[in-house]
């Protein structure tokens, strides 16, 4: 259930550490999809075999298939400001590909909201800091600063 903010209580919500998402297995099936769509067929995410005498051992997530997980993972821990109607991404601040995500992998998010701020009446814009983290891993997948806005009626 997602935790729901007063519009008086926006403030309040600056510096909050969101409960981390549920595990998200990354499959070569989304892999070889997300190649498909964006046209990224670069042997290390579809060439099981080949990627097999890689550093990497295997096929690896693309960089751009993690970061687009975070759309999927901010539904689970963002907080919606009472009347919310609906949610636009604005983009990104900072973006890092820290560690590959090998197909079989397991990740999750791990979010703090750095600002909200209301830009015009009913549009609060959100700036939170995200990482993704491998199951196991010593280093996050990613880390980022992402922007995006709700829309409260």
């Amino acid at each position: 259930m997602p935790t729901m903010i007063k519009r008086t209580e926006v403030e309040q919500y600056i510096g909050h550490v969101c409960e981390p998402t549920e595990w998200f297995e990354v499959t070569q099936g989304q892999v070889d999809s997300f190649a498909e769509c964006t046209l990224d067929r670069q042997f290390i995410h579809i060439d099981p075999v080949a990627a097999a005498s890689t550093p990497f051992g295997g096929t690896i997530a693309h960089g751009f298939l993690t970061l687009s997980m975070l759309s999927y993972f901010s539904v689970s821990y963002s907080p919606f400001i009472e009347g919310f109607s609906m949610g636009v991404n604005k983009g990104f601040d900072k973006v890092r590909f820290v560690a590959p995500v090998r197909v079989g992998s397991r990740i999750r998010c791990h979010a703090k909201i750095l600002d909200i701020h209301e830009k015009r009446p009913g549009q609060f814009d959100f700036k939170t800091e995200v990482t993704v983290e491998i199951e196991g891993g010593d280093k996050p997948a990613m880390v980022a600063e992402w922007l995006g806005v709700q829309m409260v009626s």
